[in-house]
């Protein structure tokens, strides 16, 4: 899952205003009402996550993504859906192995992502608070290496602030211990690292040494691939499904988003042999790590006449950790499904995920999500809880039955 912002947590937003109430009548579509009834206790989605996982880290343009794929495709023929792939190319940007040394020790970190690379060597400044305007008045940073904490403002903002207060280069420590992936999101002209808190709370006790920042990047084209499922001759759905199956360098995925995945399919297969199949397409999103650049290219490869028949996309995203299951995009749709099952909670969710350049383009979006977790985007995101793979599921399959039972559906984002 990509940066997401939620309740505070900097991160990269993608916001939807502006829309108002459409009325769309639904003609010549008999009503679907004895569908899906069954509760899922399927074993099916932990045997995906699990399959997934095992074959390691799911990065973009890799030959595992390949094998992925391959497994996705299997399944969904298994189900008795056809499947064709969505290609799509994007710049990706690398981190070759980036660090900062201080007093002779190499502390490895990660380079924000659309960094510029370089190399510096400078005294180490600390800037008190956040990297605010007014922080950098505090202190004397021309020349130097600037040393900021993580929060209350955006890495580009920070990393501007430093620049033109003279920095020469910007490490921004992580306001936790884990560590921080993020990005810029914007030009600045100096490099920016990031290093975890564990790793880089210590450096504020430092009385402004000379330290080596190297940075190590790179921009390299890749190909990602969408895989879409769909029932033989459907080709205009009521509802798109949706979830990304690729993970980050380092992490397996298991949370992010192997859960989503599995629920996806667990949804597609107990609805494969019901009425209510015809009316989905199932999509597994390539780069989504890297930029939502799957969904994104899905939306932009659409016709407007195929974007503007959809009654919803739904979006799963880390739903194999923590219980309270939150949901976010449409009030129509949040309100839909707290209607369902009234234990679930909304919250703002406005980008960060696949449903994001749906609801840019205008299609009421539905994401399902669970919050975030200490296992977030490291080697340790290898388990999920199976129960919560089935609560979802059957939250989303009870979810696409109320819209696709509908003849009229009103949207209001």
């Amino acid at each position: 899952m990509a940066k997401l912002l939620v309740a505070g947590v900097s991160v990269l937003s993608i916001g939807v205003t502006g829309c108002t109430p459409v009325l769309e009548e639904r003609t010549e579509r008999g009503t679907l009402l004895s569908q899906a009834e069954s509760t899922i206790t399927s074993e099916s989605a932990i045997a995906d996550v699990q399959a997934l996982v095992k074959l390691g880290s799911r990065v973009t343009g890799t030959p595992v993504m390949e094998q992925a794929r391959a497994y996705l495709i299997e399944q969904y023929t298994r189900a008795g859906y056809e499947t064709r792939t969505q290609t799509f190319t994007y710049p990706k940007f690398e981190d070759l192995g980036s660090n900062i040394t201080v007093n002779g020790r190499t502390i490895n970190g990660r380079a924000l992502n659309g960094s510029i690379a370089g190399k510096q060597s400078a005294r180490l400044v600390a800037v008190p608070n956040v990297g605010q305007t007014s922080d950098f008045a505090a202190v004397d940073v021309k020349g130097a290496i600037a040393l900021i904490r993580r929060g209350e403002i955006p890495f580009l903002q920070k990393a501007q602030n430093a620049a033109k207060a003279g920095a020469v280069g910007v490490v921004i420590v992580n306001n936790e211990p884990g560590d921080l992936y993020g990005t810029l999101g914007g030009e600045v002209q100096i490099p920016v690292l990031a290093l975890s808190g564990k790793v880089g709370n210590s450096l504020f006790e430092s009385q402004q040494p000379q330290v080596s920042l190297a940075i190590n990047t790179r921009q390299r084209t890749v190909t990602g691939t969408n895989v879409i499922a769909h029932l033989p001759g459907v080709t205009q759905p009521r509802v798109v499904v949706g979830a990304h199956y690729d993970s980050v360098p380092g992490s397996p995925g298991a949370n992010d988003n192997a859960s989503g995945t599995a629920v996806m399919l667990d949804v597609a297969r107990n609805m494969a042999q019901t009425p209510l199949a015809r009316q989905a397409w199932f999509v597994a999103f390539d780069g989504e790590e890297d930029g939502l650049h799957g969904s994104r290219s899905f939306v932009s490869q659409a016709q407007p006449s195929f974007l503007k028949r959809l009654d919803a996309m739904l979006n799963f995203d880390m739903v194999g950790v923590n219980d309270q299951l939150l949901v976010g995009g449409t009030q129509s749709l949040t309100k839909l499904t707290q209607a369902t099952q009234s234990d679930i909670s909304v919250f703002d969710s406005q980008g960060g995920s696949d449903h994001a350049p749906f609801a840019r383009a205008g299609v009421p979006v539905l994401f399902f999500y669970r919050g975030q977790e200490p296992n977030y985007h490291t080697p340790d995101d290898k388990s999920i809880e199976p129960r919560l793979l089935d609560e979802t599921s059957q939250v989303g399959l009870n979810v696409l039955k109320q819209i696709l039972n509908s003849d009229t559906v009103t949207v209001a984002m």
